[in-house]
């Protein structure tokens, strides 16, 4: 099975969050693990923002970029081409996305994944719009 994560999605790989379990579940099914380039950044940004509000330690963070950066090397990491920057832009035209989210979502449809998987309510109605099956994390807002 080809699964497509997002950050919202993949972030919980890494932090206990409601879904953690299902996105370890995932990850151990797929066959081929897609995700977009801008993941690994987003990741690091989320990390370092839970450093800052002291929920998570300086080598805890360590611990985790290093075990995602082990991860991340099986992935097949989708690269900003011209047809995901015009899978993009298109979906920036039909949805209300912001435009990280649309490049995860330009991803994923040029990358053709059998899911599609988000914790980001926007980005699922979204997917699930472009023809995306989607595997719904109780979405936030």
């Amino acid at each position: 099975m080809r699964v497509f994560f997002d950050t919202s999605a993949f972030v919980k790989r890494y932090v206990e969050e409601p879904d953690s379990g299902r996105v370890l579940a995932l990850c151990s099914q797929a066959a081929n693990l897609g995700v977009s380039v801008i993941l690994l950044p987003e990741l690091v940004s989320t990390l370092r923002r839970l450093v800052r509000d002291a929920r998570l330690t300086e080598p805890d963070y360590a611990r985790l970029k290093s075990a995602a950066l082990r991860d991340l090397r099986d992935a097949d990491l989708c690269d900003l081409t011209p047809a995901v920057l015009e899978r993009t832009v298109g979906c920036l035209e039909r949805n209300p996305l912001r435009a990280m989210d649309a490049i995860h979502l330009g991803s994923a449809i040029v990358y053709r994944p059998d899911l599609f998987v988000t914790a980001d309510r926007r980005q699922l109605e979204a997917a699930r719009k472009e023809g995306l099956a989607v595997e719904d994390l109780g979405a936030s807002p």
